[in-house]
């Protein structure tokens, strides 16, 4: 009893925790791909791969709920609103539950079919059925019943012959009977017996393999695996129509039946008479995926795959609206970039082997003020794979995305309007694999202060590539200082402050070229080539000090210095080394490091293929964060990319299961004190977070006093922003009244006063 305490405490404390930490993340998440539906008389309740929207029919509004308000990063495979509770229940394909509190918002994350000793492959919840106030959860090793009023769990059903697991699919309640769809036929107990957990109570009805059963009024209708429907003449089911595939849903509301299968819906009444059928090209086009459908009084919603929930007036044949929050056009973005004003996404991959097959057919994302312009494979020119984008600093109406497979894409004002491939431009296609064999590898790309845009082409002799200005392309053999540049692949080139390009590489350590003397350079593996900890090298970054940072597949290392390029013969990168348990720890031993970032302060954001993100101070002694997804919004601890804002310090979390951004403080500096400004001013009583103070010189000093020059606060700036409690250096909170800040340059030669309101 008292570890069942602790642990609802632990749970209620998470949560309390959770939810002061919220106000610092901001989720962006495509709920493209509907994964189930719920109703109650007023809304529609959607659930996409880890996020929910609820659209109220009444009031005609949307809500979304993301890991940023609580839910988890699993996929989501089930989802239930219960009118009578006011809750929502989310099921996962790992077995976990979340239940939603409608009342007060509070998320309760429910472990016990995750904590079952059973295969973890069976786990996964399929359904919710309600009858008096239980909840049967159908998984795939048998039912659960949870009782709504208590948020606790009952007995577990093994319905299978002889007690074993089975695959349930769907329950229904009928005639005093709980009917379940499995995979091995019907089966069904009487409701009242109190021995549900003896698999003996069960009894077949009939064999096969089902895929949903569910009552309307005085009919009981399932569907087999075939895509037969049946009806229950009071001793077995009995198949009346055939669907032209599988069927994928099947539920009522409103003494209807609504039958979904990929690409339609079937709508029977309660004599089961066909009234409505509705193909995916009324709704979009052909190409559209069904999941499920429903309906809230006269609206019917319909679930896809590709481009979220459509809805239309059930009883005529009026045209659908998409309901779909804004978003990406999928969760798992595999790169991006991010300026002061837009941020640009791409959905296109490789593995770890940089093998892009199967290839990927997905377009561009584009995010700003305006919200987010989400450009289709059909208008990319026909480009796979997209993997990198980049946008030109001079121009930012001007975006070049990388495909590898098809070359290099340019983008201006929102439109793709030229693929640079083998034919028309200096890249080239793999050889290796035959002369008809077109496949042009472009991923990594950087821009130079001149304008030239710098482009790593994979596989070839020629494997640095540059579009000038001018627009003419240069090429630079790689055979040089590759040891086999044919089977050589790109994952980051930087340009640093010296003109001097540094390229990650899969075999041979970081490459570095100075064009002005047609110079290569390399740290590989080895204590004598370099003193990386591996030759596969998939992240840099050059930090305020002229650093290079180096994330390999294999740990972390350091360039103390890139300038070392022009007068050192070899050069070589070190660990960092931190103590631990007074103990000499390497920094990132082994991790896989898939990204860095720097931010305005200095601090490198460092994500990681498996453990979420770090992020360590300016000499990475200390790790001032790691967020993962037991402890922040993180919805994968698979990070993809990390890109930062260097105008809000906002960072950007690109992970294989959604965007998520941490809003720092951490800007890059100014040049003077002509902008800075304050915010939130004035400070209002409703207000909890801190007030910054931004557009600051680097090293700048910052003195807050009050109206009579009483010091409440003094601090040195780290980049461009600082942010203070409202406390008196810690102590407690300032009362209501006008502040003076007081800004000056480290030199004393520049200055700036700004007055604060604080309201209580």
């Amino acid at each position: 009893m008292k570890k069942g305490f602790l642990y609802i405490l632990f749970l209620l404390l998470f949560q309390f925790a959770f939810s002061q930490n919220k106000l610092s993340w901001q989720g962006y998440f495509s709920f493209n791909e509907i994964k189930d539906i719920s109703e109650s008389s007023s809304a529609v309740y959607a659930a996409s791969e880890n996020a929910l929207f609820v659209k109220n029919t009444t009031a005609n509004t949307s809500k979304t709920i993301t890991t940023v308000d609580g839910l988890s990063g699993q996929t989501i495979s089930a989802v239930y609103y219960s009118e009578a509770f006011k809750k929502t229940i989310v099921g996962y394909e790992n077995g976990l539950m979340i239940v939603i509190n409608e009342a007060d918002g509070s998320m309760l994350k429910v472990v016990d079919i995750i904590n079952k000793q059973l295969a973890p492959n069976i786990k996964k919840i399929n359904h919710f059925m309600e009858h008096n106030g239980l909840v049967y959860v159908s998984c795939d090793f048998g039912i659960v019943q949870f009782n709504l009023a208590t948020s606790q769990f009952g007995d577990t059903y093994f319905i299978g012959d002889n007690g074993a697991e089975i695959s349930v699919k769907q329950t229904a309640f009928f005639n005093g009977f709980i009917y379940a769809a499995t995979s091995s036929g019907i089966r069904r107990a009487d409701i009242t017996n109190p021995n549900l957990n003896d698999f003996q109570q069960w009894s077949v009805v009939n064999s096969g393999d089902w895929s949903s059963i569910e009552s309307i009024d005085t009919e009981l209708i399932a569907i087999n695996s075939a895509g037969n429907i049946h009806r229950f003449n009071s001793s077995n089911f009995v198949g009346f129509f055939q669907l032209p595939q599988a069927s994928v849903d099947m539920r009522a509301k409103n003494h209807n039946l609504f039958i979904t299968i990929s690409n339609a819906v079937y709508v029977y009444n309660n004599q089961m008479t066909l009234i409505r059928q509705i193909s995916n090209s009324q709704v979009l086009d052909n190409t559209l995926n069904f999941t499920c459908a429903t309906a809230v009084g006269d609206v019917i919603f319909i679930g896809t795959k590709e481009k979220g929930l459509f809805s239309s007036s059930l009883s005529s044949n009026g045209t659908f609206a998409n309901n779909t929050p804004a978003g990406p056009a999928r969760n798992n973005i595999f790169s991006m970039d991010v300026t002061p004003n837009v941020l640009w996404a791409v959905y296109g991959d490789y593995d770890t082997y940089y093998n892009p097959y199967d290839l990927d057919s997905y377009g561009v994302s584009k995010f700003n003020t305006s919200g987010w312009l989400n450009i289709p494979y059909s208008s990319v020119l026909n480009a796979k794979s997209i993997t990198r984008v980049i946008v030109n600093p001079k121009n930012e109406n001007q975006v070049y995305a990388s495909s590898f497979f098809s070359g290099l894409l340019r983008i201006e004002n929102d439109v793709p309007n030229f693929l640079y491939n083998e034919k028309n431009s200096g890249l080239e296609s793999i050889t290796t694999e035959g002369p008809s064999y077109i496949d042009v590898r472009i991923n990594a790309t950087a821009f130079d202060k001149n304008g030239n845009l710098w482009v790593t082409n994979s596989r070839i002799k020629n494997g640095l590539k540059v579009l000038k200005s001018n627009n003419q392309w240069g090429s630079y053999a790689m055979t040089s200082i590759l040891d086999d540049a044919e089977a050589s692949s790109y994952a980051s080139i930087l340009v640093d402050r010296n003109n001097v390009k540094w390229i990650a590489t899969n075999r041979d350590g970081v490459v570095g070229f100075n064009e002005a003397t047609n110079t290569f350079k390399k740290m590989a593996f080895g204590a004598d080539a370099g003193n990386l900890p591996v030759a596969d090298v998939r992240a840099l970054a050059i930090d305020t000090k002229n650093q290079l940072w180096i994330g390999t597949t294999k740990g972390l290392r350091v360039l103390s210095n890139v300038g070392n390029f022009q007068n050192e013969s070899q050069l070589k990168a070190n660990p960092i080394i931190i103590m631990e348990d007074n103990v000499a720890q390497e920094l990132l031993y082994e991790q896989f490091i898939t990204t860095i970032a720097v931010d305005g302060a200095n601090n490198k954001w460092i994500g990681t293929s498996d453990s979420g993100v770090f992020m360590v101070s300016p000499n990475g002694q200390e790790t001032k964060y790691h967020f993962t997804i037991s402890n922040s919004p993180l919805p994968s601890n698979a990070i993809n990319e990390i890109k930062i804002n260097s105008s809000t310090g906002e960072v950007f979390i690109a992970t294989n299961k959604g965007l998520i951004s941490f809003k720092g403080v951490n800007t890059e500096a100014n040049e003077d004190l002509n902008s800075v400004y304050v915010y939130p001013n004035p400070v209002r009583p409703t207000y909890s977070g801190t007030v910054k103070v931004a557009g600051l010189l680097n090293k700048a000093n910052v003195k807050i006093t009050d109206i009579e020059g009483n010091l409440v606060y003094e601090t040195t700036s780290e980049g461009g922003t600082i942010e203070w409690d409202t406390t008196a250096f810690g102590k407690y909170k300032v009362t209501s009244g006008v502040y003076m800040i007081f800004i000056s340059a480290q030199d004393g030669g520049e200055t700036k006063v700004k007055k604060l309101m604080i309201i209580r």
